[in-house]
């Protein structure tokens, strides 16, 4: 069964290990076979991989189009841990994506990784919000 496909003018599309970008007008195709494929807003790139989670979803993203996934897990297994021992609470999702990993569905790992991206934002700014409560309050009363 064919894949299909539409771009947005100038919309860029991961396949394999190339890039495609779209031209001036919307464009619609069909993609037979097996191959890896990420929209432009699923791909992680290394300057914006700024955080723990988002390094994460970059090697994940990097064993998805790679072909030999296990040419990561070195540098996952330490993010792993890097991870679970400054946020224990994060578990539960880690192990989804080692599931989906272990599975070989790395698509699906990716789609649990933007859970993780997501929870380490608001962990974050839990911490933000502490902060300024240790302050005295004094980044709250910038604010307002």
């Amino acid at each position: 069964m064919a894949l299909k496909v539409e771009l947005k003018p100038g919309e860029k599309i991961l396949i394999g290990d190339c890039v495609l970008t779209n031209g001036d007008q919307r464009a619609r195709f069909l993609l037979e076979g097996s191959v890896p494929i990420l929209r432009e807003k699923d791909i992680m790139t290394k300057d914006r991989a700024d955080t723990p989670a988002r390094r994460l979803y970059l090697i994940i993203q990097l064993m998805y189009v790679s072909h030999d996934p296990r040419e990561h897990h070195d540098i996952y297994f330490s993010l792993i841990r890097d991870i679970t021992q400054a946020a224990p609470s994060a578990w539960p999702l880690i192990e989804n994506i080692n599931n989906q990993i272990l599975t070989g569905d790395l698509y699906k790992a990716l789609k649990h990784a933007k859970k993780l991206i997501e929870y380490e934002q608001e962990l974050l700014q839990h911490a933000t919000r502490g902060q300024g409560l240790r302050n005295g309050g004094a980044a709250d009363r910038k604010s307002a």
